[in-house]
């Protein structure tokens, strides 16, 4: 499959004047859906990878391997531009040039490279970060490694919410001098950090929780191109299928389940149109 289309468009929606919440998708079905409803992006987070594949919480258990075939099938099932957090690499730099290599292949549209330490060490008692040159040394590496350039490599951090703002903004304008295209800020932000940033960084700024009641036309004007919203999505599909099958196992009659999705739906998300003109097409 040709990717480069989505990742221009992917590169023209940050490089605009709004903000806007990606779609979290977990797979095929959800990226359709997310499509359908207009989201300009999608965004499938380690986090989710981690319970959609393995069923296991996010603790770095999940193999990049993994993680970029369910990539790689969320891309084949439309044209959603797709943003992933791509975690710490999966090791030092010279695994990073791995994982951006994998993504790439997998259609991925923008990847983000983070500075904590992952997994977590032996005794350690809180996240850590690594060291500005070592983080420096993976946005490098990971750079380095795209082939595609319309491929958006993300400087991700965590350090204003495990240091403070002043760390955040050191480690955003190193990365940023390195070549990374956009800076995603990992909880802890502030107003006094967006201001910040706003001033001192020419790229576009994403940023992952803690930033409820901060309206889009606020964070737009304060140059963030991206604000995630969470993953509701599948924690809902959790509930939904939970409760589906307890009806079943209670005794509700099929016909009187709640919540299903119409059999319209199921042949619209499944493209049922497109492989009965298939079979029509090339079986007959």
């Amino acid at each position: 499959m040709h990717w480069t289309d989505r990742r221009e468009r992917y590169r023209a929606t940050i490089a605009g004047n709004e903000c806007i919440h990606p779609g979290s998708v977990f797979d095929a079905i959800s990226a359709r859906i997310a499509e359908e409803l207009g989201f300009e992006v999608g965004m499938f987070a380690g986090s989710i990878g981690s319970f959609s594949v393995l069923g296991a919480p996010d603790l770095i258990v999940l193999t990049l391997t993994e993680f970029a075939a369910q990539a790689y099938r969320i891309n084949r099932a439309g044209k959603l531009p797709l943003m992933v957090d791509a975690d710490h690499g999966y090791g030092n730099a010279l695994n990073v040039m791995r994982t951006i290599q994998e993504l790439e292949t997998a259609g991925v549209a923008g990847i983000m490279i983070e500075d904590t330490v992952l997994p977590r060490s032996f005794r350690e008692p809180k996240p850590q970060l690594i060291s500005l040159d070592e983080g420096i040394g993976k946005m490098r590496a990971a750079l380095a490694a795209r082939e595609d350039k319309s491929l958006t490599i993300i400087g991700r951090t965590s350090a204003a919410a495990i240091n403070d703002w002043r760390d955040a903004l050191t480690r955003a304008k190193a990365y940023e001098k390195e070549g990374v295209d956009a800076m995603f800020f990992a909880g802890g932000v502030t107003k006094e950090l967006l201001e910040a940033l706003k001033g001192e960084l020419k790229i576009p700024i994403m940023l992952g929780g803690g930033v409820a009641g901060w309206d889009k036309a606020y964070m737009g004007s304060m140059g963030v191109r991206i604000a995630l919203q969470g993953h509701q999505p599948f924690s809902a599909s959790v509930q939904a299928v939970y409760e589906t099958l307890k009806a079943l196992r209670d005794g509700t009659n099929p016909s009187d389940l709640k919540g299903i999705a119409s059999a319209e739906r199921m042949a619209k998300v499944t493209r049922a149109g497109d492989y009965k003109s298939w079979t029509e097409k090339f079986l007959t």
